[in-house]
């Protein structure tokens, strides 16, 4: 049994457990689109119903997000892995290149995600170097018919789906 003093070998243990790929995006109070590629997304609780996501103490947009009146998150499909390099760092001019259209408080819906999750702010938690933000969902919309974009073991992964049993 290893100690997590090694953050390498800890994260590398970490990355044995699969997630969605999600990016999540808001409006900020300046009028520029936020967009940020998350691994950390999960729900929270039913009633009400809330999710979360953490995002590093360090990102460049963190604390606009912050102070936007509401974000999205848009679970991503597992032909959207462009997508999810997009928003994985700052890019000028990135919005062009993406079909979206406003949601709550003007964040933008990504065109061809899985699942949007439209969200007013709830709360938010230190965790570590990371800062734990959970949201509201005001409205959600899902297509169930495309398989999900995984990671896993630092790679990105699809899902084959079975054969339905009769």
């Amino acid at each position: 049994m290893q100690a997590p003093t090694d953050p390498r070998e800890f994260r590398h243990s970490l990355g044995q457990f699969a997630t969605g790929i999600a990016v999540v995006t808001a409006h900020a109070a300046d009028g520029e689109h936020l967009g940020m590629t998350v691994n950390s997304f999960s729900s929270l609780s039913l009633d009400p119903p809330l999710v979360l996501f953490s995002l590093m103490r360090g990102s460049g947009g963190l604390a606009r997000l912050l102070a936007a009146d509401g974000f999205a998150i848009n679970v991503l499909g597992a032909g959207q892995r462009e997508l999810s390099d997009l928003f994985a760092r700052p890019q000028d001019g990135r919005w062009d290149k993406v079909a979206h259209r406003p949601g709550h408080a003007l964040a933008p819906l990504l065109e061809g995600a899985l699942a949007h999750f439209e969200c007013g702010h709830h709360c938010q938690y230190e965790g570590g170097d990371h800062v734990i933000v959970v949201g509201r969902v005001l409205r959600f919309t899902y297509d169930p018919a495309p398989p999900p974009l995984l990671y896993f073991r630092g790679r990105y992964h699809g899902v084959q789906h079975e054969a339905a049993q009769a």
